[in-house]
């Protein structure tokens, strides 16, 4: 798994699985698949995965597809059916695929504020971003209301068995960083059906809004990194790094003490400069912390700035996520004791594997 999420996958057949999704925020470029049971995301539509040895074939009969390594079969992979909620629309006639989306085989995710101040300027965006490219394409609206996701977030429960949902956002110039954006969508969620809920948005500037997040009925928190030395970050997302590290660093300790230890994570991007040292070393102090420190290889998306970098190497992810499983499994914060959320989805990152392992 850690080598097909880092060179992609071929869909040699357009019978090859379901729709898969392009540019936006979140997973992009990907395409859900399940292997043995466990579903990760597989880049579909990256140079890397154009050249990729791995190619999918068409379903036969039983709608059963071989995964090959060249001209030799190694496993039936299958991909999830498009959920029936798809097919809905809100009474005003936005279809609640543009609300929300399955991530993965059991996950709703949205991006409540399709617009940021960062992806706004070009000196300030972060480079590997797409935020404003499904909304450009119509894919999406740019403020979905609370009512809007609270109806959406109802029937795909309901229609589809969805287990958690996850709340990201893109930062609006206001000093909670999206926080009461994500209270108000929450809370009505929580009013209209019983399904556990991760935030995901900058620091804001006054942690008290940790309280109030988790008063709205949100269970886990999002603050992601993406990148962890400052130079990096600087060149890689000049806007967000000016939030520093040691803010984030504060912010974590506030938000565990209200969350508790394992509900508080954030994405680490590898493969955009860091190296392996870099992010083992601050996944041990996020892990002291009680942060989980979900690291994903990186992934080029088409019409960003960094469209032609290159995807981590297999052997780079390997000697980041093998120490770093061992790492979280003897801090006591598995992804299996996540609430909700991106940790407890997995299915970006084969860290979860390497919890395993070390159990």
């Amino acid at each position: 798994m850690t080598e097909l999420q880092s060179v992609g996958m071929r869909l040699d057949d357009p019978r090859a699985g379901a729709a898969s999704r392009r540019g936006g925020a979140g997973p992009s470029d990907h395409k859900a698949v399940t292997i043995d049971g466990v579903t990760i995301m597989v880049p579909v539509h990256t140079n890397t995965a154009w050249h990729s040895p791995f190619a999918a074939s068409a379903p036969d009969a039983h709608g059963t597809v071989k995964l090959s390594r060249g001209t030799i079969p190694i496993a039936s992979i299958s991909f999830p059916k498009t959920p029936r909620f798809y097919a809905m629309q809100t009474l005003d006639g936005v279809p609640y695929s543009h609300i929300a989306t399955l991530h993965g085989a059991d996950v709703l995710a949205t991006t409540v504020l399709q617009t940021c101040i960062r992806y706004e300027s070009r000196k300030k965006t972060c480079k590997f971003c797409s935020i404003g490219q499904s909304l450009a394409a119509g894919r999406t609206v740019a403020h979905k209301t609370p009512q809007q996701l609270a109806e959406v977030a109802r029937a795909a429960v309901l229609l589809d068995g969805v287990k958690h949902m996850v709340l990201t956002t893109g930062t609006p110039p206001t000093p909670d960083r999206g926080a009461a954006i994500l209270c108000d969508s929450a809370f009505a969620i929580r009013a209209a059906v019983d399904l556990p809920i991760q935030a995901q948005c900058e620091p804001p500037d006054d942690d008290r809004w940790f309280s109030r997040m988790r008063a709205a009925g949100i269970d886990t928190l999002g603050m992601h990194l993406e990148v962890v030395t400052p130079t990096v970050r600087e060149r890689i997302m000049p806007g967000k790094a000016s939030v520093p590290i040691s803010r984030y660093m504060e912010a974590f300790k506030a938000a565990v003490a209200v969350f508790g230890r394992g509900q508080v994570s954030t994405y680490i991007l590898a493969g955009l400069g860091d190296t392996a040292e870099a992010i083992l070393s601050i996944s041990r102090e996020l892990v002291d912390i009680g942060v989980y420190p979900f690291v994903v290889p990186f992934v080029p998306i088409s019409g960003t700035p960094l469209e032609d970098h290159p995807a981590p190497t297999p052997e780079f992810m390997k000697s980041v996520l093998q120490p770093l499983g061992a790492m979280v499994s003897a801090g006591g914060i598995r992804s299996a004791d996540i609430k909700a959320g991106c940790g407890k989805c997995g299915a970006c990152s084969s860290l979860s594997s390497y919890e395993d392992l070390a159990a």
